[in-house]
């Protein structure tokens, strides 16, 4: 079993059809044994994500967006873990800020993980393995120390 730690960049992946799509269902998959962690706040931005793609040409209908959500946010219910988003995380991400070039809710996703790795860590636990399909925030997350990958092409990632 791993740990993997996903942003919303890659998690949108499961739910509409991208590059890393294929690599993203195949890790998420009840059936992989994987733990997958999340950010409470990636409810919110997949759900934006997803009706983003309704906006664009040729992109998501409201059908598939609707059926997308749904079944993101049972997923989110039952299988993955949510993690709280609470002032030391977001003391971190502040500092994160400071250090490497990254949005608010980038440095929001990534401050979450690295206080699941030290959790994870002091359990004894495998470690998470962080997902983005954002360079500088992967650039940011190996900088701190965290294993990370890009779903678009994994196997040259970690």
């Amino acid at each position: 079993m791993s740990v993997y730690y996903l942003d919303a960049s890659a998690l949108v992946k499961r739910y509409a059809d991208e590059l890393g799509s294929d690599w993203v269902r195949q890790i998420t998959a009840p059936s992989s044994g994987h733990a997958i962690l999340l950010t409470e706040v990636t409810l919110a931005e997949v759900a934006a994500a997803l009706a983003a793609k309704t906006r664009m040409p040729q992109g998501l209908s409201i059908e598939q967006r609707d059926q997308a959500l749904s079944r993101f946010l049972q997923d989110a219910d039952e299988s993955f873990l949510l993690l709280a988003l609470d002032r030391p995380v977001v003391d971190q991400a502040v500092e994160l800020t400071q250090r490497h070039r990254l949005r608010g809710y980038d440095a929001i996703q990534l401050a979450t993980c690295m206080v699941a790795r030290q959790a994870l860590e002091e359990e004894l636990l495998p470690l998470p393995i962080f997902v983005a399909s954002d360079h500088d925030l992967l650039a940011a997350a190996r900088a701190e120390g965290l294993a990370a990958c890009d779903p678009v092409n994994p196997t040259a990632s970690q």
